[in-house]
């Protein structure tokens, strides 16, 4: 009897246990959903404009009450809040120094003043078989890469849910706003090898909305991401262009100093009746060449087709190299070389026949004052070509600039 009873108490508990998860997801999920203000055909919400802050702290709340209330019921799951800001100054050494740096570059936009690149506040929870997270946004990053979304959206860094589908293997879908699976950077500078991001990355999709399939093995060796998106870094659909694009991430790690990606995006942002479809590949590797020593290759290729001012298939290509060196855990310095190649002006309208061609390096000092402040100083030269950088009073091929930083998190 004593057995009978206790078996029927462990199924209580199981009951109890799907019941509360089945619940924590669609809480979690309508959250996400009605912070993006989509609907599921993908039309936008029209809100108040004097409501978006309200909304947004509503939602917020909304997303840690869920996350509080359902995470107490197994010690399995993890709730997690995080927050990161991040202090910046500019300065270009160029004949008349600009107060914005040149419209190809996204992050540390601002010069000559102490500005906020990124800061933000993030819930997450992570259970056994399910997962969710949202975080709010503000700073010269978000105004330079969401100038196209409207309202509330503006604020969303990453808003998500997601289930896994299987109880014994690694196999995930998830709905959402995400970080971008193109690329080794992120918008997160803390995360990232140099204090500015790459001219690859500045010209790729910093985040994504979608869905998402994503399968690692046992072994953590080799993982899979299937994805089906909206847009080239878009959250709101395109007025113009309603259709679906695809993506795909490959990543593979051999041993723990090795780890080897590929990622695509294939689709078309112009309307239907313009067939022209973009194909865009990334690869990179990094390697850990010691306990001090770290390298990271990475290449970015694209391709698109013609257009009324462009024959033929466009092409743009960009490499970058970064090597790390760590003598202590409080100190690190990453030199970078790069370069970024758009002669038919694709991503990088230039305004001239030769399009887009330059290359540069910087030099990147790091500091860890703590487990909670990093200060980083970095000198960066682009070289171009021809004269594209700036317009007043004349544009100049060559531009040398510093930027100092100091990011705290928790």
């Amino acid at each position: 009897k004593e057995k009978r009873e206790k078996i029927k108490d462990r199924r209580e508990k199981k009951y109890r246990s799907s019941y509360f998860f089945l619940l924590s997801f669609l809480f979690c999920l309508l959250s996400s959903v009605f912070s993006l203000k989509l609907t599921i055909f993908g039309q936008v919400n029209q809100f108040l404009p004097n409501m978006r802050l309200k909304r947004l702290g509503f939602v917020f709340l909304i997303q840690c009450i869920c996350c509080f209330a359902f995470g107490q019921d197994s010690t399995n799951r993890k709730i997690t809040i995080s927050g990161f800001a991040e202090l910046y100054w500019g300065q270009d050494f160029t004949a008349m120094p600009q107060k914005r740096r040149p419209p190809f570059l996204y992050s540390h936009t601002r010069q000559q003043r102490l500005a906020v690149n990124l800061a933000y506040i993030k819930a997450a929870y992570q259970s056994p078989r399910f997962r969710t997270s949202l975080a709010l946004a503000a700073g010269s990053y978000m105004k330079a890469n969401y100038s196209s979304e409207p309202g509330l959206l503006k604020n969303i860094l990453e808003a998500s849910a997601g289930i896994k589908l299987s109880r014994k293997k690694a196999l995930w879908f998830d709905a959402g706003v995400f970080p971008s699976h193109i690329g080794f950077e992120s918008a997160i500078s803390k995360d990232c090898r140099t204090l500015t991001r790459s001219l690859m990355a500045e010209n790729s999709p910093y985040f994504e909305t979608g869905l998402k399939l994503n399968y690692t093995t046992d072994n953590n060796k080799l993982s899979v991401t299937l994805l089906a998106l909206n847009g080239w870094q878009r959250i709101s659909w395109p007025a113009n262009n309603k259709r679906i694009h695809a993506g795909l991430q490959l990543q593979y790690k051999p041993n723990p100093d090795l780890l080897l990606n590929y990622s695509n995006f294939i689709g078309s942002l112009y309307p239907p009746q313009e067939k022209r479809l973009r194909i865009f590949h990334n690869f990179y590797g990094q390697y850990n060449l010691s306990d001090q020593w770290s390298l990271t290759a990475a290449l970015d290729l694209g391709t698109e087709d013609s257009s009324a001012t462009v024959k033929g298939v466009a092409v743009w290509f960009s490499p970058a190299v970064l090597l790390t060196y760590s003598p202590t855990r409080k100190w690190s310095f990453t030199a970078r070389g790069e370069g970024y190649y758009d002669k038919k002006g694709v991503v990088i309208p230039a305004g001239i026949s030769s399009g887009f061609q330059t290359y540069g390096y910087s030099i990147n000092a790091d500091y860890s004052l703590n487990r909670f402040l990093l200060a980083r100083a970095e000198f960066r030269k682009l070289i171009s070509r021809d004269a594209v950088f700036y317009t007043i009073p004349t544009a100049t091929k060559v531009i040398p600039f510093v930027t100092v930083s100091l990011a705290a998190f928790f």
